[in-house]
């Protein structure tokens, strides 16, 4: 269990980040509110990762004992 999440917590980072770079918003005036756009947005790919990520196993599971 402590691999999947790490594993879910990479891509969500990976996604983030790569977001964040590609962002062509115009640059906030303070760091605190560039840290905190951050991480808001690593919680939100951390969450949409997560429920796809349950929810594709657990359709899989589902299957498999029918």
């Amino acid at each position: 269990m402590k691999k999947r999440i790490l594993n879910i917590l990479a891509i969500a980072f990976f996604i983030t980040t790569s977001g964040y770079i590609m962002d062509g918003d115009v640059v906030k005036p303070t760091m605190l509110m560039r840290f905190v756009e951050f991480i808001f947005m690593f919680l939100v790919m951390s969450i949409l990762t997560s429920i796809i990520y349950f929810g594709i196993n657990f359709a899989k599971r589902s299957f498999q004992k029918a």
